[in-house]
């Protein structure tokens, strides 16, 4: 059985330590547990690792987040997965930080890189993990908020959530998305 997982995020240094980029952050995790490493690909940086007999693609697109949707849509094509068989890593200010949800569909609660997979994928009936990255910021300064770096105490905090979610995802490909939510959720 094949899975693809699709951490959220934008490429290059300056983006990296930023909370929007927490999708990012999980699937390096999950490479680094299982002693693999990204290469670059078609729109991604990805990454195959085979755990309990399922092979498991990890991309990280390099399309920025805005448009994110353009290489989930090239990897579902090019592994000819459906919707079903996919799992999106995104960030969450709606969450407190460090709490994690999987859901099977949702909106996009107005979330850009969310937008651009409904877009591309044109359903919102697809499975996602969300991460809470926490909602200290005023009215005005969401995107200031995303992009700043996670603070010292976050950052303390972050190695243990990073780990929880790769929990969660490797029990989305091995006990499907209903167990892995009652599990989990």
């Amino acid at each position: 059985m094949k899975y693809l997982i699709i951490g959220l995020g934008n490429v290059g240094a300056e983006y990296d330590p930023t909370r929007h980029n927490v999708g990012f952050k999980v699937l390096d995790h999950l490479v680094a547990q299982q002693g693999e490493r990204f290469r670059l690909g078609r729109l991604a940086l990805l990454a195959t690792v085979r755990y309990r007999g399922r092979s498991i693609t990890l991309v990280k697109p390099t399309t920025y987040m805005n448009h994110s949707g353009k290489a989930v849509r090239y990897w579902l094509d090019q592994l000819r997965l459906t919707a079903a068989h996919s799992l999106i890593v995104v960030d969450d200010v709606a969450l407190p930080f460090g709490k994690l949800r999987m859901r099977m569909q949702g909106s996009s609660a107005g979330h850009n890189g969310l937008k651009s997979v409904e877009a591309h994928v044109g359903t919102q009936a697809y499975p996602r993990l969300r991460v809470g990255i926490g909602r200290d910021f005023g009215p005005g300064q969401q995107a200031a908020y995303v992009l700043a770096p996670f603070t010292a105490q976050e950052l303390a905090a972050l190695p243990g959530h990073l780990a929880q979610a790769c929990e969660m995802i490797l029990a989305f490909c091995t006990v499907g998305i209903d167990k892995a939510m009652e599990q989990y959720n």
